[in-house]
């Protein structure tokens, strides 16, 4: 997708070449298919970290042109809106984001903007997350319920959704076991500020030892969970709690012991309080759901539409 504002073509979070700006919003993999070794992007430092680790390349960053501005998104750590304000019009592209506060990304910050770009991860109404606070005391008590039971392993997203388990799980006293690529990531959360308490081999391994000597909670892939389960179930000889946390389970059975709608994405109703909050009297909906999203906007009562590939401001 581009976004021509008349200096700049602006590709967000694409792989468009003809564009003079790329923006990336964040670092998960479906948000960074434009980024290459040596190529200028607009983007945040923690996010360039977390792209540098994910991808094992370097990558330049570029100064933030008049005119612009990014702004925190609260998905992940180093999430970033673009703000673009030129003569006569001003516009945000929020790129994935969620209006709730977490404790392991800044809290979102909004701005007045006649048009609004949005993702549209969840573009159903009737998909409502439970209250967060709540979300977050019942993946507690779960653990704490079932850490003389036996082992509990939690699928999560390496980026993002495990170090925010990390953290609330660290909060109740527990130092989970991760994957090492949740480990490697979760450095750089503590490299900006985030502490993060949690064991892994590539890290310390005497401590993942003493950590697996009793029932311990994991962390790892949700794409590897069923067989990590098997894994465990046969090692230890202990029976293994599964679950995920993850909005999709608002959605999906993903065939586990227990699943919370722990999301760092924005709900229909967050969807609409952030259309507010900007005061756009346009909305533009963005991914593979735009169309569902952008019908069940107006019915809500905005002028919303699907964008194109290209866009003028």
């Amino acid at each position: 997708m581009r976004l021509d504002s008349g200096k700049y073509s602006i590709a967000l979070d694409s792989g468009e070449r003809e564009s003079n700006l790329r923006f990336v919003s964040h670092a998960h993999f479906d948000h960074i298919s434009g980024v290459r070794k040596g190529k200028e992007a607009l983007m945040s430092q923690p996010t360039k970290k977390l792209i540098e680790e994910r991808k094992k390349i370097d990558i330049k960053t570029c100064c933030i042109p008049e005119g612009m501005e990014l702004l925190s998104a609260g998905h992940i750590l180093g999430s970033r809106q673009l703000f673009v304000q030129g003569d006569g019009y001003s516009a945000v592209y929020s790129g994935d984001f969620q209006m709730r506060e977490s404790a392991v990304a800044e809290k979102i910050k909004t701005k007045k903007a006649e048009k609004a770009i949005l993702d549209s991860t969840y573009p159903f109404p009737e998909i409502v997350f439970d209250d967060k606070d709540e979300t977050i005391e019942n993946i507690q008590k779960y653990v704490l319920s079932k850490g003389d039971k036996g082992i509990i392993l939690f699928g999560a997203y390496v980026l993002g959704k495990s170090q925010e388990l990390i953290h609330i799980l660290n909060e109740v006293g527990i130092k989970p076991v991760v994957h090492p690529k949740v480990s490697k990531l979760s450095r750089i959360y503590t490299d900006f500020g985030i502490n993060l308490e949690y064991a892994s081999v590539t890290d310390n391994e005497s401590e993942v030892e003493e950590l697996t000597r009793r029932n311990f909670v994991g962390i790892i892939d949700p794409r590897s969970l069923l067989e990590a389960k098997m894994n465990l179930s046969n090692s230890y000889g202990k029976r293994v709690f599964t679950a995920v946390a993850t909005g999709f389970s608002r959605i999906f059975n993903f065939g586990v012991d227990v699943s919370f709608s722990l999301s760092d994405h924005a709900d229909f109703v967050q969807a609409m309080e952030y259309i507010d909050a900007c005061c756009a009297s346009e909305v533009y909906t963005l991914g593979k759901n735009a169309e569902i999203f952008a019908a069940n906007l107006c019915k809500a009562g905005y002028n919303a539409m699907p964008m194109k590939e290209e866009m003028s401001l």
